[in-house]
């Protein structure tokens, strides 16, 4: 019997701005990705092959094989998309409790896909909305494609939890489902017991959080057939600055 899940709530392109500023959160389907873009959806899926080239990541705590990813790092504004050089990936233990502290040095996106025009829109769609909410600036922006998969019976996409990601904005594009089910996606306030539960499945709709309001958690995957796996990209924008390691006082 096919797994019952729950639709997301979808908002109205005309309403994207007062949805964010109203709730902390907003879900696109795809064709209002691409319409307020200026992308087709056609230019958007000829980047998901990359998708199938991603290698392991090699600093999962848990002992888990289940994620592989690619990231790299962009400065943005809503005119221009600067690539900037591959650095590590770093938070702190009190946003990533189990990945939090270290330098991660992951894999960096292939050049193919940054350099493509509707990336290009893409990133740069992401940073007008978020100049729309808090003014225009540069967005320093990190991407990551990720593939969780059930290598080992189930998958994590996000195994430290419930949690905030250290920055001002997050976009979580659903890439693409198979053979799975589970990966439901949950957003709570910070500082309320409200929250929304639904399930992304359209390749290419979008989850835009504002982190400084909402939490977000995945929860883990479980395969339908062999070989199940889901397919996602999360960016995030952050204001003044990457989210470096603190330099150690002498």
């Amino acid at each position: 019997m096919p797994q019952q899940t729950l639709q997301p709530p979808l908002t109205s392109p005309d309403l994207l701005n007062a949805t964010l500023a109203d709730q902390g959160f907003a879900v696109l389907g795809s064709a209002s990705v691409c319409a307020l873009a200026g992308v087709p959806i056609d230019a958007l899926k000829a980047l998901q092959s990359s998708w199938d080239d991603l290698p392991p990541d090699q600093y999962l705590k848990d002992g888990g094989r289940y994620r592989r990813r690619r990231h790299a790092s962009f400065e943005v504004t809503d005119q221009q998309v600067k690539v900037t050089p591959h650095r590590a990936h770093w938070q702190p233990v009190s946003y990533n409790a189990l990945h939090g502290g270290m330098q991660r040095w992951f894999e960096p996106m292939a050049a193919p896909v940054v350099q493509a025009a509707a990336w290009q829109k893409i990133l740069a769609w992401l940073g007008s909305i978020a100049s729309a909410a808090q003014g225009a600036q540069t967005w320093y922006t990190e991407a990551h494609q990720f593939r969780i998969d059930t290598t080992d019976g189930i998958g994590r996409p996000t195994p430290e939890g419930a949690h905030r990601d250290g920055v001002n904005w997050v976009a979580v594009f659903m890439i693409g489902r198979h053979g799975i089910k589970g990966g439901e996606t949950r957003v709570f306030d910070m500082d309320s017991p409200r929250g929304q539960r639904f399930t992304l499945s359209e390749p290419w709709s979008v989850l835009l959080l504002d982190d400084t309001r909402v939490i977000h958690e995945t929860t883990p995957i479980q395969p339908e057939v062999q070989g199940g796996w889901r397919d996602t990209l999360v960016v995030t924008l952050r204001s003044g600055g990457f989210l470096d390691e603190p330099i150690a006082q002498a």
